[in-house]
């Protein structure tokens, strides 16, 4: 089973594009299971987020599984397949973990070494591991994959400087000690916004929600206050700045509720502000697209250099792990039959000298036993050793021939004699 990822970002598409095919709620429910469901694909995973859509998928064949998952996406999104393919990108096998690792990381997000990805990423494994879609290949892969991010930032500090769309967007709208601000929805995003603000100094802060519980409770972290989400407009008259991230997928503030002065940040995907508000005189409005262009957030340093170099070293030490692992059914399947040989011969054996009292009996039994066991470790210990180097497989490949091997029978996986030493 190889890994799959094809999908787009904000390196390969324009914000435009990115908000046409985010996909969210039940519609990104139905994506993943109608990916898995496919007859080319074994195993899917969706990742989606503001500045990337990305499917992860587990397949038998490449070709196959590009075709129907690309269709997949264009189904699901509504973009027709020839505008989506220019903006696609495809990893498989090693690339494709190479390119979950580094997504991870955040050394392909938006703002480099922003943290909220790594979140990103392990809540799209629960939805997949909730809906049955994710199996062993991806779990173990993402599992890894997470554990490669939480490296990143704890022997780097490629997240120390607290990087984020946030801090990014408000890097635009210059001193901000004194303003009163406005904060549009609840969710991860709006409680980053909420502390960026508090730490910048603000300590006017509002925010409003559909859901006015949590309003309060993010509101209260800060000593702010919350209002109900109909308070809106009210509240925008009086702010200087406004952060909006809502996750609505419809337009929450439009022209005629904005004044002359205030920065409008808008963070969702789909956007939450009307982009006609930038004719409204005095109003600036910092989106997604504004932000990648100002390149605020992109640029590379000693830590992003570290994280890459700990990417090559994590990816080598997964690759020949995996590769390994390919090997152990052979093996077990070589030992199960060995231990076959050596009952069967036992046996024979007793019975044509049934006057050998149990002492004697056992030791023959494990002097045999031993014979085989030293036979087979040396062999095994580097089938397996081989097996990460190029064409490895073919090793495993030669063992099933030679012995007339059935790796996939059960019994060869379940035999204690059998797996005896293989982990060696």
């Amino acid at each position: 089973m190889s890994v799959l990822a094809i999908g787009l970002s904000h390196r390969t598409a324009p914000v435009a594009m990115l908000e046409r095919v985010s996909v969210t709620g039940d519609t990104l429910t139905k994506l993943l299971h109608d990916v898995q469901q496919d007859a080319c694909v074994a195993e899917a995973m969706v990742v989606s987020t503001c500045n990337r859509v990305e499917i992860y998928a587990a397949v038998e064949r490449f070709h196959a599984a590009v075709t129907a998952v690309s269709r997949l996406l264009s189904v699901h999104s509504g973009v027709p397949v020839d505008e989506l393919t220019p903006h696609l990108y495809v990893h498989y096998e090693d690339r494709a973990v190479e390119h979950l690792f580094s997504v991870v990381c955040g050394l392909d997000s938006m703002v480099v070494g922003e943290q909220q990805i790594l979140g990103q990423v392990r809540q799209a494994l629960k939805l997949g591991q909730k809906h049955g879609t994710v199996g062993a290949t991806l779990n173990e892969l993402v599992q890894q994959a997470l554990r490669v991010g939480k490296r990143a930032q704890t022997d780097t500090g490629i997240d120390r400087a607290g990087a984020s769309l946030v801090t990014a967007g408000l890097a635009l709208a210059g001193p901000l000690e004194g303003k009163r601000a406005l904060v549009v929805g609840a969710g991860a995003m709006s409680s980053l916004a909420v502390a960026t603000l508090a730490r910048a100094g603000v300590t006017d802060i509002v925010v409003a929600n559909r859901t006015y519980d949590r309003g309060v409770r993010l509101a209260d972290s800060v000593g702010g206050r919350a209002v109900e989400f109909s308070a809106v407009p009210r509240e925008l008259a009086e702010a200087d700045l406004v952060i909006s991230c809502t996750g609505a997928g419809r337009h929450v503030i439009t022209p005629d509720i904005v004044h002359d002065g205030v920065f409008l940040l808008d963070l969702a995907m789909p956007h939450d502000i009307d982009p006609s508000v930038r004719e409204v005189p005095g109003v600036t409005l910092v989106d997604l697209e504004a932000i990648r262009e100002s390149g605020i957030g992109s640029r590379e340093g000693d830590a992003v250099a570290a994280v890459r170099a700990l990417v090559a070293e994590e990816l080598t030490a997964y690759l020949n792990a995996e590769r390994a692992s390919r090997v152990t059914p052979t093996v077990v399947a070589l030992r199960s039959k060995a231990a076959g040989v050596v009952e069967s011969e036992l046996g024979r054996l007793l019975m044509r000298l049934p006057e050998l009292d149990d002492k004697v009996r056992d030791e023959v039994t494990q002097t045999v036993q031993r014979v085989v066991d030293k036979l087979l470790h040396e062999p095994t210990v580097r089938v397996k050793q081989l097996a990460t180097s190029p064409g490895g497989d073919h090793y495993a490949e030669a063992l099933r021939e030679l012995f007339d091997l059935a790796p996939d029978r059960p019994e060869a996986v379940t035999t204690p004699e059998a797996v005896r030493e293989v982990e060696l």
